[in-house]
């Protein structure tokens, strides 16, 4: 079969020719705060009250790192679904002029052993699929090293939010709902007496949702420091629990401290705009990869409604994901991947020229596993410091297993080991990192911090923030046109992903001509993802943030 045609010529190593005063100006603010303006910063994330707690930060004179770690921790208490103190956070920072990806990966615990989990289920839900959590670790750490006000201040707004409660939304409502069934197979329903009503149904939409325990266990570690949640009384209560539950967590696991480690984050030109993102383990060089693929196309072909652009934009993503499960990179065992190879200008357009005029038979035709959820935020301040951090605790509401007077959910990351090849750099081994595929980003123009944006979504997160990218430089569009526009995903196995619009039924006619399983979604799908992006302006004053429609958050500013 034929490659794509001259349409859709390479145009690699063109300077962008984005319309950044178009971008800027156009955007629209929303009463309902998705879609905000702010003359002294911007914080963006899932949940009002989240979001709140860190334009708290910025007004008491914090910095974008105060901010984004006390919205992190509040997310923690408003959306338990989507992670918490008992998961793991991955983030990038730009601070005084440094840019630099912090991997707060979970840890192994050492008594976890691949024997134990040839019973599939037991990698999801219960105890034992809890690995060691690093969400207070990374936090700490960044507040300690990067943050200007004190810890106990970061923490302050959360422990308030645990203490008084909030009305559960309608998405909360939902996920409850579709989650009973495994809260209910975890034997101590720990999990189902802290999340749901009575420990037995959902809570109704605008019920009040106060969290007492977890109220308690964050105000010991905003008294004692970040630490004291890895030694002392939180380490001695998860491991009683763990014990009398068959887990595998124990206080030896939790003394090592699974600080974060600094990495140098991965950095390409997209059409001239400079682009930072987390390497391994996260997925931020599979999102640079589609990019420098998309680059090899012209830009009024990519934000046109050519059905054709939809067909090279799916199999940029299978081309992609496949690179990434063929080419495993742990960075703490293994360096075999030089990233100046994969992210060279020349393999990008060698695949690029290898898309058929039809889906590709040769790559795998199989289902790929799609498990996580995760919550993304964003914040930049008047300083020009920009933070973005992504969080989780892998299922929806994780392991379902809660910490027995703690107040949180413990994860489920055991999942994202692998159990079978000893030679896989994600073979489960003691004190071993898992897999995963966030990649929160930073965006540069003219050598500053322009905008961070980020997002949840498993398997999807490249292609909604590469897809959301490509939008702005190519589009022209402002970040809320450009966050609200409809999505599409493609997964190895050739099934598209697509929201209905009004343009849908010709594209959709198309791709199936073309060879795609189609997977038609509702408009504003939860299961595409969910950007949160703050922008500073380079045309006028102050910021512009957008939060996502899919979910419950917010963007807002001090002025």
């Amino acid at each position: 079969m034929p490659v794509l045609g001259a349409a859709q010529a390479p145009t690699a190593g063109r300077e962008s020719e984005m319309d950044i005063r178009r971008i800027e100006e156009s955007f629209q603010n929303s009463t309902d705060k998705k879609c905000s303006s702010a003359g002294g910063g911007m914080v963006s994330s899932a949940f009002p009250d989240a979001t709140r707690a860190g334009v708290k930060m910025l007004e008491k004179g914090g910095n974008a790192v105060d901010a984004a770690c006390a919205a992190a921790l509040a997310l923690g208490v408003c959306e338990p679904q989507a992670s918490g103190i008992g998961g793991q956070s991955l983030a990038i920072v730009c601070v005084a002029g440094k840019t630099v990806a912090i991997d707060g990966s979970s840890r192994a615990p050492s008594l976890a052993h691949r024997t134990f989990f040839e019973k599939h289920s037991r990698r999801f839900i219960g105890y034992k699929a809890t690995t060691v959590p690093s969400t207070v670790a990374t936090l700490g750490y960044l507040s300690e090293k990067y943050g200007r006000l004190e810890w106990a201040d970061v923490v302050e707004p959360a422990i308030g939010i645990a203490k008084r409660g909030y009305r559960i939304t309608p998405l909360q409502h939902k996920l409850q709902a579709d989650s009973l069934e495994k809260f209910f197979r975890v034997r101590s329903r720990s999990g189902a007496r802290y999340i749901l009503k009575g420990g037995t149904v959902p809570y109704d939409v605008g019920d009040l949702f106060v969290q007492d325990d977890l109220a308690e266990t964050l105000r010991y570690i905003s008294q004692n420091g970040y630490r004291s949640f890895y030694h002392g009384m939180v380490a001695r209560l998860i491991d009683k629990d763990m014990r009398l539950n068959r887990g595998f967590l124990r206080r030896e696991d939790l003394a090592l401290i699974p600080e974060p480690v600094e990495r140098k984050p991965l950095s390409r030109r997209y059409r001239g705009i400079r682009v930072y993102t987390m390497p391994p383990p996260s997925a931020g060089d599979t999102m640079l990869l589609v990019l420098m693929m998309l680059a090899n196309l012209k830009q009024p072909f990519l934000r046109g409604r050519d059905p054709q652009s939809y067909h090279f934009v799916a199999e940029t993503f299978r081309k992609a994901l496949l690179y990434r499960t063929q080419r495993k990179f742990n960075p703490v065992t293994y360096h075999h991947v030089d990233p100046k190879t994969h992210l060279s200008r020349k393999f990008a357009r060698s695949l690029s020229k290898s898309i058929r005029d039809s889906i590709d038979p040769e790559l795998p035709l199989r289902d790929s596993p799609d498990i996580e959820d995760t919550t993304h935020l964003s914040v930049m301040d008047g300083e020009g410091n920009a933070v973005g951090i992504t969080q989780s605790i892998e299922l929806v509401y994780g392991s379902k297993a809660a910490a027995d007077g703690l107040g949180f959910l413990y994860n489920n990351y055991m999942s994202a080991f692998e159990f079978e090849n000893p030679n896989h750099p994600f073979y489960l081994r003691p004190n071993s990192i898992p897999w995963t595929s966030v990649s929160p980003a930073i965006i540069f123009y003219n050598h500053e911090p322009w905008m961070v944006l980020g997002s949840p979504g498993s398997s999807r997160i490249f292609s909604v923030v590469s897809h959301f990218i490509s939008r702005v430089i190519d589009g022209d569009d402002s970040i809320d046109v450009a966050m609200s526009k409809p999505r599409i995903h493609c997964s190895l196995d050739g099934k598209i992903s697509i929201e209905q619009d009004e343009h849908a039924h010709e594209i959709v006619r198309h791709l199936k001509k073309t060879g795609y399983k189609i997977d038609i979604r509702e408009r504003y799908s939860f299961f595409l993802g969910a950007i949160h992006a703050v922008l500073k302006r380079n045309t006028g004053e102050g910021f512009q943030g957008v939060a996502e429609i899919r979910r419950d958050g917010t963007a807002e500013g001090p002025d």
